[in-house]
């Protein structure tokens, strides 16, 4: 048994050509040993710590494996003392009482649509690189342009040295982690708001298709949407690469001969993790009678493949038991966004000011656009105090867009998952007809009334999540939640998940599924000519594959990132298989790709 996790360790953490020390043999064996983990996990845990310390090929040796068992212990503490500070608030009094007699659910908002499951949220220890500061202009008063209101829920938010910490006390707030291009120069906001909008919106995915009936999916209809996928694919392969039909075949047909086979990447066992060993490939009805056939890479220099992957191999299937690879085919890449020399002109004129501006011929100040991801509040308080101050930044340098990613109401929430939180008075006038809306009304609409007021031509996009406890549309993908009733001013538009979407000339792709997390639980790689970067990987396998979750079927939610809750099991992807296509780019390749994760945040440019 020992000899065998040794020769996994060196398999997976040993380059080719190179050997482990024997020392780092044996802290990465006292780490198993001590928190009960394989070796696959050991890894995961390496490469987490990889990205948290920022270098995408850290060198392990005695020194970086110490100081990783370091990093699992101190995250191990971490999580007992945040699930002591849970249960110690969940025997708080004073709040709203709740109804035993039912699944908590003080004023029937829940609406049978939030499982119990309190989360606990970890806090962000990046490292910084400079700090932002705030315009000091006359414009920039004493008072937040957005503020939390005056109501408070009890707060018990983070905590250091086993303190709780507010969010207004948080380290290093406002402090810049990142930049990309560094190298040009960031503009001064301006001194007042501008006298009109300066983009112009405008959706390319169609929304309307995403108001279909959740939870009403056909076994025939999911399979013939797999299907079509992969027949798909072998249309643009053979446009791509120029191939005559007689070069393709199925790789479940024993042959002599080299053929090209189309399919989707599968692991041949029901339980764990895809390996090279457990590789298999799914044809589809119309090309190989939709068999599954092993195959065998031992002849690759290098290969990422993940669950639901089309691919495009070159081989052969002498024996009939398995296709043995020699070459994966380059998918094709959807063509880049373009504008014509007219568009240009008229987005360059909203961004002066109009036709009519005063100085045509004077620097134009460059869009700024603000992103964030919810949720939006900590863990034992519903005061949405992030939110705040997310708003007030983007009033305070008068930007152009704030696009917000969901979840808003997080069913994880400790307080949402129980019900046992208060509202204020003036939402309860009528506290037998309260509901979820009722919540976002009054609790996170007046961050955005606050936002508009102070900057009346910003444009703000919410964009939903499967674990918003708002959205009765709870698969993916998925619709915009309904605005009535919200509160909301008009400068916020609620839209599709995912989203595909034009601002002025540049194309963004949006989804709040976290997709990266469960492609990187799910690849396997190998060989001396993978891509040695896992924050390059993960992005490209969307961009290759057309689509914004290529991941099938999606992660087991115990395997997932633990919440922190009695159970520790996460919402998962939800996904609605028949209505997956809905989930594909759009024909052209986004400019800008925007998606969340609990993995270490990057920004990086992908060249075409």
């Amino acid at each position: 048994m020992a000899e065998s996790t040794e020769t996994e360790i060196k398999e997976r953490f040993a380059p080719a050509g190179t050997e482990i020390e024997a020392d780092v043999l044996a802290e990465l064996q006292s780490i198993m040993r001590l928190h009960s983990i394989d070796v696959q996990e050991l890894w995961y845990k390496w490469e987490s710590y990889s990205m948290k310390m920022g270098a995408d090929d850290m060198k392990l040796n005695i020194e970086t494996a110490r100081a990783l068992k370091q990093d699992i212990q101190d995250g191990l503490e971490r999580d007992n003392r945040s699930k002591a500070h849970l249960l110690s608030s969940n025997k708080r009094g004073g709040a709203t009482p709740r109804n035993v007699a039912s699944n908590g659910d003080v004023f029937g908002m829940l609406d049978g649509l939030v499982p119990n499951t309190p989360r606990v949220g970890s806090s962000n220890k990046a490292g910084t690189r400079r700090k932002f500061e705030t315009p000091s202009l006359s414009r920039v008063k004493a008072e937040p342009a957005s503020s939390p209101p005056d109501f408070k829920t009890p707060y018990k938010s983070g905590e250091q040295n086993g303190q709780a910490i507010p969010f207004h006390d948080r380290p290093n707030a406002g402090q810049t982690v990142e930049i990309l291009n560094d190298h040009l120069a960031v503009p001064e906001p301006p001194i007042a708001p501008y006298g009109e909008p300066r983009i112009k919106l405008m959706a390319i995915s169609d929304v309307k298709k995403l108001s279909y009936k959740p939870m009403a999916m056909k076994s025939s209809e999911a399979s013939e949407i797999l299907d079509d996928r992969i027949d798909d694919f072998m249309a643009l392969i053979q446009s791509h690469h120029k191939l005559e039909d007689s070069e393709f075949g199925s790789a479940a047909s024993q042959s002599t001969s080299e053929i090209i086979a189309l399919g989707r990447i599968a692991s041949d066992a029901l339980e764990g993790r895809l390996n090279a060993s457990s590789l298999v490939l799914e044809t589809s009805r119309r090309m190989g009678a939709g068999l599954r056939i092993p195959l065998k890479v031992d002849a690759l220099k290098g290969f990422q493949f993940f669950p639901g992957q089309i691919v495009a191999l070159k081989g052969i299937n002498a024996s009939g038991d398995s296709f043995k690879v020699s070459e994966v085919l380059e998918a094709p890449l959807l063509p880049g966004a373009a504008s014509t020399p007219a568009g240009l002109e008229t987005s360059l004129q909203r961004l002066k000011g109009g036709p009519d501006a005063m100085d045509s011929d004077s620097e134009v100040a460059p869009l700024n656009i603000m992103v964030g991801s919810g949720p939006y509040t900590a863990d034992d308080n519903l005061d949405f105090e992030p939110l705040h101050a997310l708003c007030s930044q983007a009033a305070d340098s008068y930007a152009d867009a704030l696009i917000l990613l969901g979840p808003f109401l997080d069913i994880d929430h400790p307080l949402i998952a129980s019900g046992d939180f208060d509202l204020p008075d003036e939402a309860l006038k009528e506290p037998d007809t309260a509901t979820m809306s009722t919540v976002f009304k009054y609790l996170i609409s007046p961050a955005f009334i606050q936002l508009c007021s102070a900057n009346p031509h910003i444009t703000i996009l919410l964009v939903p999540s499967v674990k918003d406890a708002i959205n009765k549309h709870v698969s993916w993908p998925q619709e915009p939640f309904p605005r009535k009733d919200l509160g909301l001013p008009k400068s916020v538009r609620i839209i599709g998940n995912p989203m595909t979407l034009s601002l002025n000339e540049v194309i963004v792709g949006i989804s709040t599924q976290d997709i990266l997390t469960e492609l990187r639980i799910s690849e396997v790689t190998g060989g001396s000519k993978k891509d040695p970067s896992i924050l390059t990987r993960l992005p490209k396998y969307m961009l290759e594959q057309r689509n914004f979750f290529p991941l099938f079927p999606p992660v087991d939610r115990q395997s997932l990132p633990k919440t922190g809750t009695t159970s520790g099991i996460p919402a998962g992807a939800m996904l609605d298989t028949s209505y997956l296509k809905l989930g594909e780019m759009i024909n052209v390749k986004p400019d800008i790709l925007i998606v969340p994760s609990s993995i270490q945040h990057f920004a990086k440019v992908r060249g075409s």
